[in-house]
């Protein structure tokens, strides 16, 4: 492939494009294996402590919702130097970061779906994705992981790993883009994708990609950088869960 990368197209299509050629040049499918094996034994170890967090909480659901979202702070795209304590801290500061939601929505969506898609998006995050999973209830649940490696983001071995394809059915999206690049991802995702009744959707990369997609999209992420917060009007380093159609429909109100 040519060793050229156009930076011109989103985000996404860019670290793609780096990471393959990354791969191509290292000859290692995999740089981030190790990592992704350390912070998914680090958030297995942590299992216990949160899962006692929930069932101690008020709103188990919501404190579930959060702790999947304080989750997402484990991604070494933005953040190559993130350790295992800043995650951990992440994990159990969860209560104390600033957070913005469209929860009524989110609830009354999950009261009548039959059919959730959970796009996943790195190692280590899959863990506490698994503590909203058994919130919302299993088996109503597919986890879509990414079809190849790319930076430290989850595949089928991550979920194997950790335990979370013996919890619910996981497929991966035919794709090694950090996000969802519809037209880059396999027939079979593509199908699942338009059948879902609701589908939550973890990480900026899926916020970058799918934003303008008409699907009942919820997207669960952390503000990590300028352009993200300029699309969504937060601050950087907000947890922030959003109802896209909501917000579509907001916009297209505005515009007229």
């Amino acid at each position: 492939m040519s060793s050229e990368v156009d930076l011109t197209r989103p985000p996404v299509v860019v670290g793609q494009a780096i990471h393959r050629r990354l791969r191509e040049l290292t000859g290692d499918p995999d740089p981030y294996r190790g990592a992704k094996l350390a912070f998914n034994d680090l958030v297995l170890g942590l299992l216990p402590e949160l899962r006692d967090m929930i069932r101690h909480a008020p709103d188990p659901l919501r404190l579930a919702a959060r702790l999947a979202i304080a989750g997402n702070v484990i991604d070494l795209g933005p953040n190559a130097s993130l350790t295992p304590a800043d995650a951990l801290l992440a994990l159990r500061g969860v209560l104390h970061e600033s957070f913005h939601e469209d929860w009524e929505s989110f609830v009354e969506a999950l009261a009548h779906a039959t059919r959730i898609m959970y796009l996943a998006d790195n190692a280590g995050e899959i863990v506490v994705d698994r503590l909203l999973i058994e919130a919302i209830g299993p088996d109503r649940v597919t986890v879509v992981v990414r079809g190849g490696p790319i930076i430290n983001d989850a595949t089928i071995e991550d979920a194997r790993e950790t335990g979370l394809a013996d919890l619910v059915e996981v497929i991966d999206n035919g794709s090694d883009a950090p996000g969802t690049l519809l037209d880059d991802c396999g027939a079979t995702f593509r199908e699942r994708f338009e059948a879902a009744d609701m589908i939550i959707a973890k990480g900026q990369g899926n916020v970058e990609t799918l934003s303008e997609v008409n699907r009942p999209l919820f997207f669960l992420f952390k503000v990590k950088c300028p352009v993200v917060a300029a699309h969504t009007g937060l601050p950087q380093g907000t947890h922030a869960l959003i109802d896209s159609m909501r917000r579509r429909g907001a916009r297209a109100d505005h515009r007229h």
